[in-house]
């Protein structure tokens, strides 16, 4: 199993980094398009989708991605800051107000159509943030994955050290609050670490105390963010009483397993990119 894990691990990472860097915006979208369609079919076993719901869920994300890739949207290496705030806003404020308390208080699964509704707004936030990350540049897609990838690698190690308080036993039994602090940790001496690089890269360096303190909110927020989505899909899944996603990754479960967390940061990471980083 830890073979068939590494070598899954290693060919996503391969994968991954050729299409950031190889393919140009319009056919990084497209690529990611697809990876969104295995998504929304994990999504309608997860939401419990009959068949004829199913088909008209997948038709959904296949005809709104390929809207934003090739009509009248105004893409052309990006979209136009219109489009990023009303996709991604959407979807941040939805992981705000709505997915948190969804799994502080265990609310269960809604009606299909309230289902339809979040699996649209959560694969098309993440859709438009990572390909106008990408469109602006491949570094900054792997920038804002790496908050994700460093907190889970974090809390993970810390939980298992010095974990002994829960954090949503009846949703993710081995998350406990040793695990977040490890994170957010890791992911604030990374935001201290960009820092540094930022000028390096192109990038205007914060110039003041009360800077440094909003760049490491920001980060701390998507930390914060990475999380709620992790538990937020954990929790569809006990529901569900399935343990994983999918299966179409060998050793790692579905595509929704792998991009949990991504699925609530990357939206609001594109908006801070769009906004506040010049």
């Amino acid at each position: 199993m830890l073979a068939t894990r590494i070598l899954t691990s290693a060919v996503l990472i391969s994968l991954t980094l050729a299409a950031l860097f190889l393919l140009p915006p319009r056919a990084f979208g497209v690529v990611l398009l697809g990876v969104m369609l295995a998504a929304a079919h994990e999504w309608n076993r997860l939401a419990g989708f009959g068949r004829g719901r199913a088909a008209m869920f997948l038709g959904g994300v296949l005809l709104f991605g390929a809207w934003l890739l090739f009509g009248p949207t105004g893409f052309d290496h990006g979209w136009p800051q219109g489009v990023v705030l009303a996709v991604c806003g959407v979807a941040t404020v939805f992981w705000l107000l709505f997915a948190t308390p969804w799994v502080v208080r265990r609310w269960p699964r809604r009606s299909p159509l309230a289902m339809a509704v979040v699996g649209w707004i959560v694969l098309a936030g993440v859709f438009v943030a990572l390909v106008e990350l990408q469109a602006r540049s491949p570094w900054l897609v792997l920038a804002a994955m790496a908050i994700v990838w460093i907190a889970d690698t974090a809390a993970y190690f810390s939980g298992s050290a010095f974990g002994r308080r829960k954090l949503a036993p009846e949703v993710s039994p081995g998350k406990t609050w040793e695990g977040v602090y490890g994170a957010l940790i890791a992911t604030g001496l990374y935001a201290l670490a960009l820092l540094w690089v930022a000028p390096h890269a192109g990038y205007a360096s914060a110039q003041s105390l009360m800077a440094v303190a909003g760049w490491l909110a920001v980060v701390l927020g998507l930390t914060a963010l990475s999380i709620v989505g992790d538990l937020f899909e954990s929790q569809l899944k006990r529901q569900r009483g399935v343990k994983d996603s999918g299966r179409v990754l060998p050793g790692h479960g579905g595509v929704l397993d792998r991009i949990d967390a991504l699925l609530a940061a990357m939206p609001a990471a594109a908006l801070v990119v769009q906004y506040a980083i010049r």
